[in-house]
């Protein structure tokens, strides 16, 4: 992947133009001028730095509303600035970083550190503040403050929020400020040192199970705290058939609800963990085929708002061991959009137009983003798709600093050949 600097003027000339917010395509050219959307003036084409895009779609810039980039405390796995680099690979022009670092975001001082050091990267970076002090599961956090030094939604993510009664001051606290508040749904005691999907396979494996149980419980009392307090709940990293079943209902009857889907989670099942593959190990686990297809319906159904990767660097260290002490989560901003096409679009037949909605405004709506992106003067974050690419995921393909992928030597379908973000152009394959 080659970064450089944006030319004064480009014209992205020959390719299908998708606006996933009008959900319309044509085939017009995109015109960007200094670093913004232009759509007058086109006589100032003929001196423009011209990109052939034809056969290619041209889109929004994707949006990833869950990664975990380490830094401050982990650098050694990952960085704002490494983590930029992985998203831009994937097509991604705005992040939002989760709050368990080291120390955790959980300050206004904390939330200015992180929007301080992301001004240099190539891609907008937002921060998720903490639900609770020290992400310790019982006192609030100053969420007022934090919000007003830029915390998007506020989150204590890898430590699901146990106390109910803390889970409903937290909603109504968030409230306030219409901010979705995340809560990482597994209870605790139901999990019981689960390190994968409860079932056949755990048994086989000997390894202890993780119910689906632990999953959708959380999942349904945080729904029913969402209803009674007004706050805006948001399901991270739906893994389970049981829990998509809740959020489609409750969606009938409350508009504050939203929830995503992981990659892996659409990808896998449990079965492949058979060889003891830990870059597979994550939280929630990859579940049984059974929950998969479930999810995979949900998409069609429109249950999930949105897709976000999880992206959870881990070093080689943590990853290189027997699977019950390895480390939870997988890096997964790279390899996103050819897994998704693959499962989503050309094996179950879900139109690609709805794949982007779910990469791009949606998660921009949940987050309160600028949306139409394609308005003229507009700050350009565009990426360009091949999406019929049939291609190998390889260690090549990894910008991140960590490398703990299972998508490693998998046959994945279309993938971004260009980003453009923050006046910057990734020529990526």
């Amino acid at each position: 992947m080659k970064v450089n600097s944006l030319p004064q003027k480009v014209l992205l000339k020959g390719g299908t133009i998708y606006n996933p917010v009008t959900d319309t395509m044509n085939n017009e050219n995109l015109f960007i001028v200094d670093g913004k959307i232009a759509t007058g003036n086109k006589e100032q084409i003929t001196d423009a730095h011209i990109i052939d895009c034809k056969g290619k779609i041209i889109t929004h810039g994707f949006c990833d509303i869950h990664v975990h980039f380490r830094e401050p405390g982990r650098e050694d796995k990952e960085t704002l600035v490494t983590g930029a680099q992985a998203a831009l690979a994937g097509g991604f022009t705005r992040v939002c970083v989760m709050p368990n670092t080291n120390p955790p975001l959980d300050t206004p001082e904390s939330i200015r550190f992180i929007l301080e050091k992301a001004e240099s990267v190539p891609v907008h970076i937002h921060p998720i503040g903490a639900i609770t002090r020290q992400q310790e599961g019982t006192d609030i956090t100053e969420m007022g403050l934090m919000k007003e030094e830029g915390a998007v939604a506020f989150s204590d993510d890898g430590l699901p929020v146990q106390d109910g009664s803390v889970m409903r001051r937290a909603l109504e606290y968030g409230s306030m400020f219409n901010v979705p508040i995340i809560n990482h749904a597994e209870d605790t005691c139901l999990r019981e040192g689960g390190v994968m999907n409860e079932g056949t396979m755990s048994t086989r494996l000997g390894l202890v199970g993780n119910p689906s149980l632990a999953e959708s419980s959380m999942v349904h009392r945080d729904l029913e705290l969402g209803a009674l307090t007004g706050g805006r709940v948001h399901v991270p990293h739906v893994s389970t058939a049981r829990a998509a079943d809740h959020i489609k209902r409750m969606k009938k009857k409350n508009d504050n609800v939203t929830a995503e889907v992981a990659p892996h989670h659409l990808y896998f099942n449990d079965t492949a963990i058979e060889h003891f593959d830990t870059h597979l190990k994550v939280a929630p686990p990859i579940r049984s085929e059974f929950d998969r297809k479930a999810l995979i319906q949900a998409v069609k159904d429109g249950v999930f708002d949105c897709i976000a990767t999880d992206h959870a660097p881990h070093t080689i260290e943590e990853k290189e061991a027997s699977f019950d002490l390895a480390a939870f989560g997988m890096i997964g901003l790279e390899s996103c959009f050819g897994a998704i096409n693959k499962v989503l679009v050309k094996e179950n037949n879900i139109p690609l137009s709805s794949l982007i909605q779910m990469l791009t405004v949606n998660p921009r709506l949940i987050m309160g983003f600028e949306s139409d992106l394609f308005q003229d003067g507009v700050q350009a974050e565009v990426v360009v798709l091949n999406p019929d690419e049939e291609w190998i995921f390889s260690k090549n393909d990894i910008y991140s600093r960590s490398k703990n992928s299972p998508f490693t030597q998998e046959s994945l379908i279309g993938r971004p050949i260009i980003t453009i973000s923050k006046n910057r152009i990734a020529k990526i394959a």
